[in-house]
């Protein structure tokens, strides 16, 4: 029998040291350096690259498929309006208060426990646990540098605030620079060409394009312009209008493909900051997703990013908390969700053929 309230109650300690140690992205060096003596006292050997961990489950075997269970040690920075100190946990109405507390600390703790619950039972599958970095940031020192570290991976649980749901589809991320050229000249006379105006005509197809391609679970692609820069002055026509772009694909088209469309059809100059972050999508009938809805899991769509965008095998996101209070003011995790996560973590892989 396993005892997951005691699973839970020492996840919430190994939580609380966490929040206790600040962890901005690419600043996740000490959070780290204490969650690896952590793991180590268990009895692991954890492997590390820059500020991101894994372990094994002892015996692996490579005819065997290998399951990854991820989450990230980075945060934001807090925002305005913090009424309790971000950095010291506390506990009311058995809210625990905290920065990262909810996105994603609860989700790294829990499975953690839920690695060390399954690597001591027999698993048809190789079991692989990961603390990355740099995951707020979409950073190229954070999972996208780990992967290759490792053994092949058949399928990852990307550990996000999801209310223990499971999002089967992610949308992808691409952000834009545009500039619309114009040519200068004097306000009063009307002379030159106003950049401004032809930004607005390609801001307008932005906000009113479909892309044709939509999807159950994430639906269309969505545009949203989201800055504008143009002029120097109140009489100077101005020449050149900059402005950003936020496209969130689905995964019927590639950023690749994306920005083809895109460049070929708006008369601006157009420029990607990447392309790499993905939309994915796994299939329905794969066995976890399938365990998932006998044990009532919804599947859903998330429209937010995560490093599961950089996972080049199947995966899905799915970890205690609620996407809504991330990034905010007084970020908290419920108690009863990290027991809750252990468990529905255990009923969805304990003995799982995969």
């Amino acid at each position: 029998m396993i005892d997951i309230k005691e699973y839970a109650k020492e996840a919430v300690v190994l939580l609380k040291n966490m929040i206790s140690i600040p962890s901005f992205s690419r600043e996740e060096d000490k959070v780290a350096d204490w969650l690896q003596r952590y793991i180590e006292l268990q009895g692991y050997t954890v492997n590390r690259k820059g500020n991101n961990l894994w372990l094994m489950s002892p015996g692996l075997d490579p005819r065997r498929p290998t399951l990854l269970l991820n989450s990230h040690l980075d945060t934001v920075k807090p925002v305005q309006g913090w009424t309790h100190d971000a950095f010291r946990p506390v506990v009311v109405d058995e809210r625990l208060y905290g920065l990262g507390s909810n996105d994603a600390g609860a989700s790294v703790v829990s499975l953690l426990q839920v690695f060390f619950i399954l690597s001591a039972r027999p698993q048809s599958y190789n079991l692989i646990f990961t603390a990355s970095a740099e995951e707020e940031i979409s950073g190229a020192n954070g999972i996208e540098s780990l992967l290759p570290e490792l053994p092949p991976i058949d399928f990852a649980i990307v550990g996000e605030p999801t209310q223990m749901h499971m999002a089967v589809a992610e949308k992808g991320l691409m952000v834009l620079d545009c500039v619309a050229y114009g040519k200068a000249g004097h306000a009063a006379h009307g002379t030159g060409e106003n950049a401004l105006y032809k930004a607005m005509d390609a801001i307008q197809w932005f906000r009113t394009y479909q892309f044709p391609k939509q999807t159950e679970f994430l639906g269309p692609v969505k545009m949203t312009v989201t800055q504008i820069n143009a002029g120097t002055q109140h009489n100077v026509v101005p020449d050149k209008c900059s402005f950003v772009v936020d496209v969130r694909s689905n995964e019927m088209y590639s950023n690749q493909e994306l920005l083809a469309l895109i460049q070929q059809t708006v008369d601006c100059e157009i420029t990607a900051r990447s392309t790499r972050l993905s939309s994915t999508a796994t299939p329905l009938d794969h066995p976890i997703v399938k365990q998932a809805e006998r044990i009532n899991r919804r599947l859903y769509g998330s429209p937010t990013i995560s490093d599961q965008a950089l996972m080049p095998f199947p995966s899905v996101k799915m970890g205690p908390g609620e996407s809504a209070r991330s990034h905010t003011a007084n970020e908290y995790i419920r108690l009863p969700e990290i027991e809750e996560a252990i468990k529905v973590y255990v009923e969805l892989l304990d003995g799982l053929e995969l």
